[in-house]
């Protein structure tokens, strides 16, 4: 590979980095403290902050205007002015020269429209930041602190699924099975590490690490993935919404209404809800769905999310299993015509014509992005065995003192430190290069962990020193070799060559096996210790890149474009 190609591929690398690592460096240095807080929010949350600030800036703005009409926009809603200048050109108007409160509000129809704007601003800039977060390097239980949620047996459910009253063994197996359930739903890529252990006979403690957004956490707790399909009753379905026109007070329960002469035997009302643009479900109507169920959710094989290439909107595809495929091939067959609603925990999520006989793929829209991944994750993992119930749920703090967190710290920082003068002062110009190596190294791992949302403790920081000190050694090898060459009076290119040649066997010998003991580890090994393997399984391969890739790079550099003859690698050798 000649040295252009190597520079594209470093440079290809170092921008893939820069854009895994762009989302940690801008959560953690550059988000104000309650900007984080608002992202960690419910979406309930969200939209209420969103609303009192649109609410505040636009009375703000009236007052202004009566007061001070010419007087020149206030800094922090100087968002408006772009919206304005669109809308003055929509209308054909001349665009003012400065844009005054008076001039930016002339470019809106009303006060809701500004209104709108100004929440639509306030929403968008939450929402990006908590879509942010779930990109970024997260910090483990021992660092941040996170979440603590205890979560309690529901016996009685148990009683019904085993029918019989359920012994101490059938309660303990149950327990069990949720508890690796659960750590499969939260830790789907083995690398969040939550801590999931029993606590008396029918509880579970569950804790996660960082700034956790407790309805997705709830959402793997209590998301049950009933998600069943049902024959829709349209006729019926008329008389219900025509019926809670007339009777807005009443309510359904269990999807019956009080009276039960309004519906017939054997029909439900459910409600059919869509998202709203903060992905809330928001009620739109009744649905009247017949109660018996034609395919159960359990016929589920595999869930996927792909986006619409039309509409961009996410769609789950749901691959049923082979007794599934034939019940939804005779169940759709004989409903052809009819209407088909996807019920998900008594909540009509979509509603569609069955237009021909399914057998063995459904689509499905009408979740966002995140719900539709959590649903696909959900129905991907077994059911849980036993219903829960939340009991307690709160912050906890980081188990590790600060003081002990800042002494680690200081260790690692000074540890650095003294890494790269040695190395500089040992050998000279290429400890430059091996320090640059070692830079590199520590981007790529950091953005390759990012990339994978991985939670940083510890342990995992261990993991990062050991692997500083392998790509030191990997340079310290090599160093070793080039000298050995220089001392024979080969030229530097010639140095160089030999030098990485001899010595590349026996780095990649010495990584590879820590390699092989790293991905066992990570395999039969559980939270802490699997991710300092993972964290020492990646570093590996940073290291073995930036020490004989990108250093042979720089070395090359040197020599055939900078032209030097010598290499600065001893203060011995000329």
């Amino acid at each position: 590979m000649n040295k252009r190609l190597r520079f594209i591929v470093v440079l290809f690398f170092l921008g893939l980095g820069a854009y895994f690592l762009f989302p940690t460096v801008q959560w953690y240095f550059n988000t104000p403290e309650e900007k984080k807080i608002l992202a960690n929010g419910s979406k309930e949350q969200i939209r209420n902050y969103a609303k009192v600030e649109a609410s505040k800036d636009l009375k703000s703005l009236i007052e202004l205007v009566k007061d001070s009409p010419d007087a020149e926009l206030p800094e922090n809603i100087k968002f408006l002015v772009p919206v304005a200048k669109e809308n003055f050109k929509l209308e054909k108007l001349d665009i003012p020269k400065t844009w005054t409160v008076q001039s930016v509000l002339k470019g809106f129809q009303s006060g809701n429209e500004v209104f709108k704007t100004l929440e639509e601003y306030y929403r968008d800039d939450i929402l990006n930041l908590k879509a942010l977060k779930n990109k970024t390097l997260m910090l483990g239980l021992d660092l941040s602190g996170g979440m603590s949620v205890v979560v309690e047996a529901d016996t009685e459910s148990l009683t019904k699924r085993l029918e019989r009253t359920p012994t101490e063994d059938d309660l303990r197996e149950a327990l069990t099975l949720a508890m690796e359930i659960l750590n499969n739903r939260i830790d789907k890529f083995g690398v969040t590490e939550p801590q999931i252990r029993k606590q008396s006979n029918n509880q579970i403690l569950i804790e996660v690490p960082g700034e956790v957004d407790p309805e997705r956490v709830n959402s793997f707790l209590m998301g049950k993935g009933q998600l069943n399909f049902h024959i829709v009753d349209d006729a019926a379905t008329s008389r219900i919404i025509q019926y809670a026109a007339q009777n807005p007070g009443d309510t359904f329960e269990n999807g019956r209404p009080k009276d039960t002469e309004v519906l017939e035997a054997g029909l439900l009302v459910y409600g059919f809800y869509k998202k709203d643009n903060y992905g809330i479900d928001q009620f739109q109507r009744f649905v009247v769905i017949h109660e018996e169920v034609g395919l159960d959710g359990q016929h589920i094989d595999q869930a996927q999310v792909i986006t619409d290439q039309i509409t961009g909107q996410p769609n789950v595809i749901f691959n049923l299993d082979s007794e599934g495929g034939e019940i939804f091939y005779k169940f759709t067959s004989d409903n052809t015509g009819n209407t088909l609603a996807v019920v998900m925990d008594d909540k009509v999520k979509a509603a569609a014509r069955i237009s021909e006989p399914i057998r063995d793929s459904v689509r499905i829209t009408g979740f966002d992005t995140a719900e539709a991944n959590d649903l696909a994750l959900v129905l991907r993992t077994a059911a849980l065995p036993v219903d829960l119930r939340i009991i307690n749920e709160n912050a906890v703090g980081a188990s590790l003192g600060s003081d002990a967190i800042s002494a680690g710290l200081k260790a690692i920082m000074f540890g650095f430190i003294a890494v790269f003068i040695f190395m500089i002062l040992y050998y000279k110009g290429a400890g430059i290069i091996a320090d640059i190596a070692l830079v590199l190294n520590l981007i790529f791992i950091i953005a390759i962990l990012s990339s994978f949302n991985m939670t940083l403790t510890m342990t995992s920081i261990a993991g990062l020193i050991l692997n500083v000190g392998m790509a030191v050694d990997a340079n310290v090898i090599i160093f070793e070799r080039i000298k050995e060459e220089m001392r024979l009076g080969k030229s530097r290119s010639a140095a160089i060559e030999a030098g990485f040649k001899k010595a590349f066997w026996t780095v990649m010998d010495a990584n590879i096996t820590t390699f092989i003991a790293a991905i066992f580890l990570s395999q039969l090994g559980k939270g802490p210790i699997q991710g300092f393997a993972i964290t020492l399984a990646v570093g590996i391969v940073c290291s073995l890149f930036t020490a004989i890739f990108v250093s042979r790079l720089i070395f090359d550099f040197g020599t055939d474009v900078l032209g030097k003859d010598k290499i600065s690698i001893s203060w011995g050798l000329k």
